[in-house]
């Protein structure tokens, strides 16, 4: 029994001492992800995604590679509240380098847990404008520059960022280069870096201080980085959701149904139409859309087909082109500028619209007033010759229309005599003598 006990002695010390060897320990992830537009609900969404996926990895860092023109208020407080939230340090990064983050992306830049830009970009110019580009001047417009320089100061107090400054890019629209973010006091980014793997190399054992007072130290060197792209969902209606796209949309959308109506079983026009519609309805979800200017534009195209078929002298067509060209300026109701369809594709949009329908509404119209060619309808006002003669009230074979029928004569014809018929009695004609000479040929008989 002694013996055994030595023997399992010792092989617990050999197990203790063949311990397998620590495992390396894992290189940290970044998670990276680009904004490249304006930002809307799409974008939040994606930037939420992207942050909810790195707390998930227990990433080191995420990147935000920032560039746009501005955007929805609503979305930006959504991202920010995201940045604000999560466990993940967040660094929002301006770049490549002639890129900007103005508006909305500058708002997005101070909330970052780490600011950083490219060289050769700026940010800033975050006052509320009106749909023209002009600033607003009524209350209404102080109410929303004070909202937004209020938050402003809020997310730079908390953040350490100049206020000042952020004060001044709000209430008077000012903007920043990378150089004078960087040198004022205090300042407005962290640090400038030429692109992520830079930026991630500067940040290696940074300490950072996050919203909530807390500090952290981040260990970018050697990570990982994961580069998180958008699902082929949100890339079809960030696409479609510039509201450029969505006014050519509807308004082909609209002309594809208007086709198919006037030309049914065209098929084509009325399937391609109603895709157009339906993605464009799809963008509405995203886009500030003013409903009166989407019925504006459909007032304006029935005024265009009604101008056709009703005398008005032109008044409809005018009044059409009117409401199409008032209905696209108010579609996007917002006061970014960026948001807004510019006057250099509304007015060809809506020229090229109202002659396309007119030009169709009146090949419409003349194939209508086209006499036809076929069936009892055609034989009207045919003109044929009588193979003998016919008394007034009395019966005979003519040849009209390439074949033989019986014809009641309206007064007396020659043999061979020209006719035109009057009308279609089941298969029997109503002639009447069409007058000149009688056809020499008239006569013979025809197959």
């Amino acid at each position: 029994m002694r013996a055994w006990s030595v023997l399992i002695a010792a092989g617990v010390a050999l197990l203790a001492g063949a311990s397998p060897q620590a495992q390396p320990e894992q290189a940290p992830r970044v998670y990276t992800a680009e904004v490249d537009g304006i930002i809307h609900p799409v974008a939040a969404e994606y930037v939420a995604g992207v942050i909810a996926k790195a707390d998930a990895d227990k990433a080191a860092l995420v990147v935000i590679t920032l560039r746009t023109p501005g955007g929805l208020v609503e979305s930006t407080r959504d991202i920010n509240n995201s940045i604000i939230h999560a466990k993940t340090p967040v660094a929002v990064f301006v770049g490549p380098s002639g890129n900007r983050a103005a508006s909305a992306g500058f708002l997005i830049t101070i909330a970052a847990d780490i600011a950083a830009m490219a060289p050769a970009t700026h940010i800033g110019a975050a006052h509320p404008v009106a749909g023209n580009g002009e600033k607003i001047d009524d209350t209404m417009a102080k109410k929303m520059a004070s909202d937004v320089a209020a938050y402003a100061r809020t997310l730079a107090t908390q953040r350490k960022r100049n206020v000042s400054l952020v004060e001044q890019a709000v209430q008077e629209s000012r903007s920043f280069t990378e150089q004078e973010a960087l040198s004022a006091s205090p300042p407005l980014i962290d640090l400038v870096a030429n692109d992520v793997p830079d930026l991630l190399h500067k940040l290696d054992g940074r300490t950072i201080r996050r919203f909530d007072g807390q500090t952290q130290t981040l260990h970018t060197s050697a990570s990982t980085v994961v580069a998180v792209n958008m699902s082929w969902q949100q890339r079809v209606l960030s696409a479609i959701a510039h509201p450029q796209i969505a006014y050519l949309l509807l308004t082909l959308g609209t002309l594809g149904l208007t086709i198919e109506l006037w030309s049914p079983g065209a098929i084509l026009p009325g399937i391609a139409g109603g895709i157009c519609l339906l993605l464009a309805f799809f963008a509405f979800q995203v886009l500030p859309v003013s409903y009166t200017g989407v019925l504006l534009i459909l007032f304006g195209l029935f005024l265009l087909v009604l101008e056709v078929k009703v005398t008005s002298y032109g008044l409809l067509g005018v009044g059409g082109v009117m409401s199409l060209l008032l209905g696209s300026i108010m579609l996007i109701d917002s006061p970014l500028p960026e948001l807004q369809i510019g006057l250099r594709l509304i007015v060809p949009v809506t020229l090229a619209i109202a002659s396309i329908l007119v030009f169709l509404v009146t090949l419409a119209v003349n194939a209508q007033r086209t006499a036809p060619v076929t069936g009892a309808s055609g034989m009207l006002d045919e003109i044929g010759y009588a193979m003998t003669a016919i008394d007034a009230g009395a019966t005979g074979p003519v040849r009209a229309h390439g074949e033989i029928w019986t014809a009641t004569a309206d007064d007396r014809i020659e043999a061979g005599g020209p006719v035109r018929v009057t009308a279609v009695e089941g298969l029997r004609l109503r002639v009447a003598s069409a007058g000149g000479a009688p056809s020499a040929s008239a006569g013979l008989p025809s197959a």
